[in-house]
């Protein structure tokens, strides 16, 4: 297994309350020249968690970062006119992603868990990930 010293969430940048699933964000990946899905987990609208790439292989989901971390995505991420970020994670997703987090946490202790907004110009995952970890994982 490699190592993991980062956990990186993300948003698929898609409207809210419209669901995506793993085989279109696959499908949307490959169509980009990538070789699979480029996250290891998908969180859809339901709050189910699926595996994506396996966790043996490294992602394609934060340029310069993704040898020693894991890409975790949750579906939305945008408002209803797909420009403006919001944090459009249902409470089923607030939830899986809670219990994901804390799974990989207890596999890859000396991980830390950060948006992709802190290695990349972008707005995702569209919520703030410190009071994330702050006050949902942690609290």
């Amino acid at each position: 297994m490699r190592t993991i010293n980062k956990l990186i969430l993300h948003c698929t940048a898609t409207p809210e309350g419209r669901n995506h699933t793993l085989a279109d964000v696959r499908r949307w990946h490959l169509a980009q020249g990538f070789s699979d899905i480029g996250y290891h987990y998908l969180i859809t609208l339901d709050g189910i968690v699926w595996e994506g790439r396996p966790l043996e292989r490294i992602g394609a989901h934060c340029k310069g970062h993704n040898t020693g971390s894991v890409g975790i995505c949750y579906v939305g991420g945008l408002a209803p006119d797909c420009r403006t970020p919001r944090d459009t994670r249902t409470p089923a997703q607030r939830r899986a992603l809670c219990a994901l987090v804390t799974l990989l946490l207890l596999r890859f202790p000396r991980a830390t868990v950060h948006g992709h907004c802190e290695f990349a110009a972008k707005a995702c995952p569209s919520f703030d990930v410190k009071r994330f970890v702050s006050e949902e994982l942690n609290g």
